[in-house]
């Protein structure tokens, strides 16, 4: 029976992990689709190849992500796990419905949490203050900022320029900038995955507590779970990201880009903190859109997203809470 819901959650981690990926498929390739630097078609592939590639760059973050909570040992502990993802999925699936670029990431610690907390197991409020709530306020801080400053600094270098010229050499550059927009998903995002599956493979007794490095396996079905993902598409989100937050060119989209993905980079091997992507690269949009009067960003789209992004962790928390209390009767 428990090696039936350690794969039962296994399977559910891998299922979030591709509704991750149609759901976040945007966040990499939104800006260079909407400035037609890349086909749709052709920046679904490059994103999926490089969200594979980005999945085996590094375990810290999955690390993190599996000190999160301690679940009690066996089969309750992995029932609290599988409610936290079905929360995670629920909350998913409702924000992508409605074209909402939420994350995915504070989707699942907060589903994770919820069902903790309906278990009454332990939490790690440390870490999550530490590794997420704070992350989770001064990335967008610095996305916003970083964004403004490269595109004030992308106007005066090119100031004397022609502008269509300059608009199609940052066309070209937008292959660079959204390939590592993508490979830092895949290194951020395929990781919380793998950070699940591992808390569920200790918990169900199948890894010591001690391990370290993560099988092959976890990472190689993590990686290409969010690839199918990527491939399959996300284009309600990717509307919103593309035209509704602002109407963006080449090189506002270079810079939104570049910084998300340095933020992406930063985040991960030097505080080994689960962020974001899509609050990363958001408000990078809106930094770099800024840039040319503040009107220009629509505040409006702009305060529905961010009013998703502060309902995600206790909406996810909810829905895990009522999975937990709907299933722990059937599995325990």
């Amino acid at each position: 029976m428990d090696f039936a819901i350690v794969a039962t959650v296994v399977v559910v981690a891998l299922t979030f992990d591709y509704t991750n990926g149609f759901h976040d498929a945007a966040n990499a390739i939104a800006t260079s689709v909407s400035t037609r630097a890349l086909t749709p078609r052709v920046a679904l592939i490059l994103a999926a190849v490089m969200n594979f590639v980005g999945a085996f760059l590094g375990q810290k973050v999955a690390h993190t992500v599996s000190d999160v909570i301690v679940p009690p040992d066996g089969r309750e502990g992995l029932v609290v796990v599988l409610a936290g993802l079905l929360g995670a999925i629920t909350w998913n699936l409702i924000t992508w419905y409605f074209g909402l670029p939420s994350s995915s990431t504070h989707a699942l610690i907060g589903g994770l949490v919820g069902a903790a907390i309906a278990a009454g197991t332990t939490v790690h409020w440390p870490t999550i203050i530490d590794k997420v709530v704070i992350p989770m306020v001064i990335s967008p801080l610095v996305g916003f900022a970083l964004a403004f400053i490269v595109m004030m600094a992308i106007l005066w270098i090119f100031r004397r320029r022609n502008a269509h010229r300059t608009a199609r050499g940052f066309r070209m550059a937008q292959t660079v900038s959204a390939s590592a927009m993508a490979l830092g998903h895949g290194l951020q995002d395929a990781q919380k995955t793998m950070g699940v599956i591992f808390l569920a493979l200790i918990t169900g007794g199948y890894l010591a507590p001690d391990t370290q490095d993560l099988p092959m396996w976890v990472i190689a079905a993590s990686a290409g779970a969010i690839s199918l993902g990527t491939y399959s598409g996300g284009w309600r989100i990717m509307r919103t990201l593309g035209r509704r937050i602002i109407h963006l060119d080449p090189p506002h989209a270079f810079a939104a880009e570049t910084v998300g993905s340095s933020v992406l980079y930063a985040t991960a091997f030097l505080w080994q903190a689960p962020v974001s992507t899509t609050h990363v690269i958001t408000s990078a949009i809106m930094g770099a859109g800024a840039t040319r009067r503040a009107s220009a960003v629509r505040w409006g789209m702009a305060r529905s997203i961010v009013t998703a992004w502060i309902l995600t962790f206790p909406a996810a928390g909810l829905a895990a809470t009522i999975c937990f209390v709907i299933i722990n009767p059937f599995l325990t």
